[in-house]
C-alpha cells in the first residue's frame, strides 16, 4: 500500500515531539493510513474514532480527509487532547470526548458514516454483543474499520516458552488473539458485508518506530514491551484489520 502520509509526517523532524508524546503503541498513523485505503473517506463525513487515545488517528483522518470525528476514549483526558488539536489548527474538525466504548455510546443510532478505531478494539469489542451495537450507530453503505495488537495463531493451553513471563499478566490471552478468532467473531455477525481480514501490513515499521522514541511517561510500559517483542523475535505478533460495510 501506499505510505504517504506516513513517511512524511514521521521524515518531518517538527513531529518528533509531537510523537513522543502521543505515542502510547505501535504508530497509530501508519495503521490509519492503511485502515483508510480500503474504503472511500470524505470531507462531509462524520467518523467516530474509538479509542483515539492522544489522537494520533484522529489527528491523520482529519488532515488527510479533513472530515468530521468524534475523538473519543476513556483513559486520555479530552482537554489535553482538545489542546493539543488547538496547536495543530485542526480543533475545529474534532469533538474530544472521554467514552468507554463497553458502555451505551452517546448518540443517535445510523448517526456515523464510519467507526474507527486503532489499537483499542480488542479491549472492548472481542464479545458477539459488541460488534452489532457499533453497527447500529453507523449509516448503511458506512464502514466499520479497525485495527489492534493480535497473533498470527493462538496459542491456546500451548503458550510457547519465551512467551510465558508476558502471559502471566491478567486477561492478556482475552485481549491478545489470533486473526482466525477474530475472523470467526466478525462472520458471525449480521448487518455487515466483510471487506478486508487480514495482518496489516504496517506492523513491523509501526512497532520500530513506536520503540525508537523515549517517551518518560511510559518508561516502565515501554520497557515491558522492548522486551516482550525481544522474545518473540516476529515468529508470534501481528497487527490485525477489520474492515467492514454496513448493509
Amino acid at each position: 500500500m501506499n505510505n504517504t502520509f506516513s513517511n512524511k509526517f514521521v521524515a518531518d523532524e517538527k513531529n518528533l515531539a509531537l510523537l513522543q508524546e502521543t505515542m502510547w503503541g505501535p504508530n497509530a498513523i501508519r495503521q490509519a493510513e492503511e485502515l483508510a485505503s480500503h474504503f472511500t473517506i470524505t470531507k462531509d463525513m462524520k467518523i467516530l474514532d474509538l479509542g483515539c487515545g492522544p489522537g494520533l488517528s484522529s489527528l491523520y483522518l482529519v488532515q488527510e480527509y479533513g472530515a468530521n470525528i468524534f475523538s473519543t476514549d476513556l483513559y486520555a483526558d479530552p482537554t489535553e487532547n482538545y489542546k493539543r488539536f488547538q496547536s495543530l489548527g485542526i480543533a475545529d474538525k474534532i469533538v474530544p470526548m472521554m467514552i468507554d466504548a463497553a458502555q451505551p455510546l452517546p448518540f443517535a443510532k445510523r448517526y456515523f458514516d464510519v467507526i474507527f478505531s486503532v489499537g483499542a478494539y480488542n479491549m472492548f469489542g472481542d464479545t458477539e454483543e459488541m460488534l452489532p451495537n457499533f453497527i447500529s450507530y453507523v449509516k448503511k453503505g458506512g464502514y466499520i474499520a479497525v485495527s489492534f495488537p493480535g497473533l498470527k495463531y493462538d496459542f491456546g493451553d500451548n503458550v510457547p516458552p519465551e512467551m510465558q513471563p508476558f502471559w502471566d499478566v491478567p486477561d492478556v490471552e482475552r485481549y491478545v488473539r489470533g486473526i482466525g478468532w477474530w475472523k470467526d467473531l466478525f462472520s458471525k455477525a449480521e448487518g455487515i458485508e466483510i471487506v478486508n481480514i487480514s495482518e496489516q501490513a504496517c506492523h513491523d515499521i509501526a512497532w520500530k518506530e513506536y520503540l525508537a522514541i523515549f517517551n518518560p511517561s511510559s518508561v516502565e510500559q515501554k520497557k515491558w514491551d522492548l522486551d516482550m517483542v525481544a522474545a518473540e523475535d516476529g515468529k508470534y505478533f501481528n497487527t490485525i484489520q477489520l474492515i467492514a460495510k454496513v448493509i
